[in-house]
């Protein structure tokens, strides 16, 4: 256990520490030139587009020191967005210290110090590096400033590196080995092991990541899993390389992976403890908790014979990613089809876009919305997340919605513009700080429903780029909720129903109505769509209709004669009016929810 170091590497997105990672893989001599690629514990495709990590991936590396010393060093790779931050302090969990990586040019920036505190409250020994000094735009003075005033760390400890040239890289090694202690945990004790990750595999089952913190296990043990007592028989025991490598035993202290044939990922819940059945740890590991949905959604098939592959699809990614909660839902307009909850909007667009290239879905996702809580007058409090549930209004007492802290770190020419945004979607109790001469960072508490949607395009916009952005839940307070129909035609359409704050009514249901008036195409009578609170129309648009020159054949002649064609015709369009049903495009239901450039 003296050789074994496990550390984590945490920064906020796009800092730069899947190509850290890379450098500590060739190092190590683990991949050789020809297998090699850039982000290579990236697995997903859309991971590596958008340079993000979703999964957190764990790897064992080899390391002699420059004393001639042989190490294990395990790395927890962890998600980098503000949705996984469960998964995120869970990975923490199994670290003796972490290294917090901060770009040279870019400075510390939101989810630096939301992962920092997250580090210090598992009492981690902390290892600041400053990474792509090779830019241009470095300024090294500059954030060795921030490290001191905002972080509170020594900054001269700070280790200068460029992931991408390979510099600094031997270094960063010896200050992981030097710095971070050793796990400290007994063999003899009984096994208590923490689930950090899971993923599927479609031969052996689930593959558990864990790091053993007492005792050992080995092939042939009979495990415990303590959140459901749940036993399992274990087949396979071992440690992460590139690929699994097999082991006879793991250790306490060590970083490995079980396999014991457990059928779906939902079984192994992130934060559960492992022990052997027949000798069992007295207590679970301390954090569990159980991952509830933030954000929730309705997907809906585009064809009714579709709806079968998208159970089947959802069922396979649930295999995957047991943080998705769905079950079955229907609307008139849409039909059958299911309501999803997600950890958060980043969570939402994964799903989506997994569901559409890897299982090859196209569907239908309503607008966005969160859990709002309804006391009614009966002395009953319901929670409803789906607008179709809304209670009746005459029965309502109060309403409240969860509210966020948002923390906002910006370039200081940009404040005027963030604050008008930031007070466009209800944000109270403003803070400001400067930490460091040019940067601000501005603290609001908002709804979180104002930030679900786009308020994360707009803020990249204002700020050209520079914005950054994170948020954690606070608590749910009492609000003016309402329920925004949208009539088309005077029929309600259930899948474009909305719940909003009463002041902010009128400008979803024009930015709505103006939404449908371009995506739903002309019919040969005049519609209307309406935007209503209750029996109140509070916005309306109008379709003109297709008008049929009847008059062409009237060469000259008495006037009455057109007349008397122009009264048959508005006749037929008024009968067509009451019969004639609107034919809404799948292309204006995902027109809704597009950002607003305004």
């Amino acid at each position: 256990m003296q050789r074994i170091r496990n550390f984590s590497i945490i920064a906020h997105i796009d800092h730069g520490k899947s190509t850290l990672a890379d450098r500590f893989i060739q190092y190590a001599g683990l991949v050789n030139e020809r297998q090699f690629r850039d982000q290579i514990l990236d697995t997903m495709d859309i991971e590596r587009e958008r340079g993000i990590t979703i999964k957190s991936q764990t790897i064992s590396l080899p390391y002699t020191s420059k004393d001639g010393k042989k190490f294990e060093l395990n790395l927890i790779d962890t998600p980098g967005h503000v949705d996984f931050t469960y998964e995120v302090s869970r990975a923490l969990a199994s670290c003796e210290g972490v290294l917090l990586l901060i770009d040279a040019s870019q400075g510390v920036e939101a989810q630096t110090l939301a992962n920092l505190y997250m580090a210090m409250e598992h009492d981690l020994i902390v290892i600041p590096a400053i990474n792509k000094i090779d830019l241009p735009s470095a300024d090294v003075d500059r954030v060795k400033e921030e490290i001191e005033n905002e972080l509170g760390l020594n900054p001269e400890e700070a280790i200068l590196c460029s992931a991408k040239e390979g510099i600094g890289i031997e270094d960063i090694l010896e200050a992981i080995v030097k710095q971070i202690p050793p796990p400290a945990g007994n063999v003899r004790k009984p096994l208590t092991a923490l689930i950090f990750d899971a993923n599927y595999d479609s031969f052996r089952g689930t593959i558990i990541s864990c790091r053993v913190f007492d005792g050992s296990v080995r092939p042939g043990d009979t495990i415990r899993l303590m959140s459901n007592n749940a036993t399992y028989k274990v087949e396979e025991v071992g440690v992460f390389r590139l690929s699994r490598a097999p082991q006879k035993e793991l250790f306490a202290g060590e970083v490995g992976y079980i396999i014991s044939g457990i059928k779906t990922v939902s079984d192994t819940r992130i934060g559960d403890t492992v022990t052997l059945d027949s000798n069992p740890a007295p207590g679970p590991l301390a954090g569990f908790k159980e991952v509830k949905p933030v954000v929730f959604s309705s997907i809906y098939p585009i064809s009714t014979e579709d709806y079968q592959s998208i159970v089947e699809a959802l069922e396979k990614y649930k295999l995957n990613d047991a943080a998705l909660v769905y079950e079955k839902d229907s609307s008139v307009a849409l039909g059958q089809g299911f309501r999803c909850g997600f950890l958060g909007l980043l969570h939402l667009e994964i799903v989506q876009e997994r569901l559409e290239r890897e299982y090859d879905q196209s569907f239908i996702m309503t607008v966005p919305s969160v859990q709002y809580q309804f006391a009614l007058h009966g002395g009953t409090n319901v929670t409803v997340d789906n607008p179709q549930y809304y209670p009746d209004p005459i029965e309502i007492k109060s309403s409240a919605e969860p509210f966020i802290k948002a923390t906002i770190f910006i370039p200081e020419r940009y404040m005027g513009a963030v604050m008008k945004l930031c007070r466009e979607r209800r944000g109270v109790n403003s803070h400001f700080s400067y930490p460091t001469p040019g940067r601000i960072e501005i603290t609001f508490e908002m709804p979180l429903a104002e930030v679900i949607v786009d308020f994360y395009d707009r803020l990249k916009t204002i700020t050209q780029g520079y914005g950054s952005f994170d948020y954690e839940l606070i608590e749910y307070r009492e609000s003016n909720l309402v329920k925004l129909d949208i009539l088309v035609n005077g029929e309600k359409v259930d899948a474009l129903s909305l719940i909003v704050h009463r002041d902010r009514a009128r400008h979803w249901a024009v930015q709505v109505c103006d939404r449908l008036k371009e995506e739903i195409p002309r019919h040969q009578f005049k519609i209307a769509i309406q935007g209503a609170i209750g029996g109140k129309i509070i916005s309306r648009s109008t379709i003109s209709a297709f008008r049929k020159d009847v008059t062409a054949k009237c060469y000259g002649g008495d006037i009455t004669r057109k007349r008397k064609l122009l009264e048959k015709q508005r006749k037929g369009k008024k009968r067509m009016k009451m019969v004639g049903s609107v034919l809404i495009p799948q292309g204006a239901f995902v027109a809704v929810l597009k950002s607003d450039n305004e």
